[in-house]
């Protein structure tokens, strides 16, 4: 027997080694990371969402506007000061973008007591997404996940985990430029 222990320890080491592997690469994969992609955002906007009055919005209402979605909940501690920034660059590029923000699950009192405390509840258009719809139809697995549209609707820019402001100015600015 002590010898199907160690084959059985060995398996599961290597199971393991495997599972951690494949993990490190979706987290380093182009698309998984930062990249620049084509991919039509089509299905986004198939969506619709609540805001914070109650009010059913379609996704699709934004087409042909460059836009960011960043994907956000209020356990993410990473979503605190990234939520803060993309007010900020809301007001800062103005009509030329529009940054939606979409709590992901969490019920209306959590999310909206949450952006009031940051004080961006005004800053930008805030959706609720009880389904997690739109986490899973862009292939989330990180916190926060934030995409980049053309004016479009191609998903130009997909950004899987935090962002200083800096790098999202850039991000923004690579996208309306286009």
């Amino acid at each position: 027997m002590p010898g199907n222990k160690k084959i059985a320890l060995i398996a599961l080491v290597v199971v393991g080694l495997a599972t951690g592997a494949s993990f490190f690469m979706r987290q380093q994969a182009p698309v998984g990371h930062d990249a620049s992609v084509s991919d039509s955002g089509s299905e986004i906007f198939l969506l619709s969402l609540e805001d914070y009055e109650g009010k059913t919005v379609s996704l699709a209402n934004f087409r042909g506007q460059p836009l960011v979605i960043n994907s956000w909940a209020a356990w993410c501690p990473f979503c605190r000061k990234e939520l803060a920034d993309l007010a900020l660059l809301q007001k800062e590029f103005g009509d030329s973008i529009n940054v939606i923000a979409v709590d992901r699950a969490e019920s209306k009192d959590t999310a909206q007591k949450y952006t009031d405390e940051l004080g961006v509840t005004g800053g930008m258009v805030f959706l609720l997404d009880p389904s997690d719809s739109l986490y899973h139809s862009i292939g989330g697995f990180s916190m926060p996940e934030t995409i980049f549209m053309d004016k479009d609707g191609r998903i130009v820019i997909h950004k899987r985990g935090p962002m200083d402001i800096n790098e999202m100015r850039e991000k923004i600015q690579q996208l309306i430029l286009n």
